[in-house]
């Protein structure tokens, strides 16, 4: 079986979407499938059709230019255009049994005109509306048209698709509430492969002294730095935390739109000698980093988009044997099970915040059991491999006798 993925973007880029995306790749391929990767236009320039990466191929799609390229709305347009075209191509060339398009919008309505016209059957994987991140960017209102067109528009695949993925029950449960039907939308959860990530890895005390962080406690954040993540309201909570975790650091590896307002507030507050700001750090450094961290933080304020995406990150943190402090949002819900395998505090509510930082590092004899159980939770019920198992049952009700060859699911063979 021959599965085409369009991507919004992919590695060398790096983002909780482009580590899914490989996930999803690698396991499918040790499924015994065969997979293409496509990018949008998106991508940004590259000086080829294609870029050999982590023993794959990402096709890319050349992003627009002209004035055209510029307008709004006809740039989106001509973005959806290129890209159908290079499906379009793919097609011919390759001849997969299935397109398999990953949100945002844009990429389903490419994927679904050049599948319809070429009788490929296609499905489409909502990992986020994106509409709602476009409110949390500023680039958005709720109200307004460009909110309204990108639901309609995620409406229309949702509808014209032989089939839809959700990266979890939020998602899946806020496509039913608009009418779409329960059995055309299977949920494929996020998850971890738990061998990637060593269990409490002994503490780099080198990267430590050079951070100033020495023997402290720490409390860490790594992620990308979006309003919505909370990262300021943690900021504003230290002041009180420190009155009573005097010896408390706070390190914080990443970066973006948010990042120099975290820094200017760490300034305003007197914070630079207890708060660490890394800035981005290559991937294949986060380990030694998180190997600092005693306890993972993730404020995220309380949004729609909070409301309905499960993060990836605090699944990474459970993997590491770490402690895990989260914000009660929605997605976080279908993640962590408070007292068990970590701990929720109440939404934007900062005093809530500080009581809960101030109990934990207060009773760091409850963080083994804690640490045990979040990695028990990711490795009985957050796997990849289970994850991906999800795919084979819809796969075959479209493809039927055209899946051809032996499906490893679960490390068992089995002909579809």
């Amino acid at each position: 079986m021959k599965v085409l993925h369009v991507f919004d973007h992919s590695l060398p880029l790096q983002s909780g979407y482009t580590f899914r995306s490989l996930a999803i790749l690698r396991e499918q391929r040790r499924h015994g499938w065969q997979t293409l990767q496509l990018t949008s236009g998106k991508q940004g320039k590259s000086g080829a059709d294609a870029d050999f990466i982590d023993s794959l191929v990402f096709h890319r799609t050349a992003p627009p230019g002209g004035v055209m390229a510029e307008l709004p709305l006809l740039g989106q347009w001509a973005q959806v255009q290129a890209l159908e075209r290079r499906i379009g191509e793919l097609i011919l060339r390759q001849r997969p049994d299935l397109i398999h398009a990953h949100s945002p919008a844009l990429n389903g309505i490419a994927a679904l005109r050049a599948a319809r016209r070429h009788g490929v059957p296609v499905v489409y994987e909502i990992r986020a509306f994106w509409e709602d991140a476009a409110v949390d960017h500023g680039t958005s209102h709720p109200q307004g048209l460009r909110y309204r067109l990108g639901r309609a528009l995620e409406n229309h695949v949702v509808a014209g698709v032989d089939a839809v993925f959700t990266i979890c029950e939020g998602l899946r449960a806020d496509l039913i509430a608009r009418g779409h039907a329960a059995a055309r939308i299977t949920v494929i959860p996020n998850a971890v492969d738990s061998q990637q990530f060593p269990f409490q890895a002994p503490r780099d005390s080198a990267l430590a002294a050079r951070l100033g962080l020495g023997t402290h406690p720490v409390l860490g954040f790594v992620g990308s730095f979006y309003a919505y993540e909370g990262l300021l309201d943690l900021i504003e909570a230290l002041p009180a935390v420190l009155a009573k975790v005097p010896d408390l650091r706070v390190l914080l590896v990443g970066g973006g739109p948010t990042e120099a307002a975290v820094k200017a507030r760490v300034a305003a507050l007197g914070l630079g000698a207890q708060v660490v700001l890394t800035g981005r750090v290559p991937h294949a450094e986060v380990d030694r980093y998180a190997s600092l961290i005693d306890v993972f933080c993730f404020p995220r304020r309380r949004m729609r988009l909070t409301e309905l995406v499960t993060p990836l990150k605090p699944l990474e943190a459970m993997a590491l044997g770490k402690v895990v402090l989260a914000s009660d949002v929605g997605g976080h819900g279908e993640l962590i099970r408070h007292g068990v395998t970590g701990m929720l505090y109440a939404a934007d509510e900062p005093a809530a915040l500080t009581t809960a930082i101030v109990a934990l590092f207060d009773d760091p004899d409850s963080w083994p059991a804690l640490a045990v159980a979040g990695r028990r939770f990711v490795e009985h019920h957050r796997r990849w491999s289970a994850s991906v198992a999800r795919y084979v049952p819809v796969y075959t009700r479209l493809l039927g006798p055209q899946i051809l060859g032996r499906l490893q699911v679960n490390g068992v063979a089995r002909r579809a």
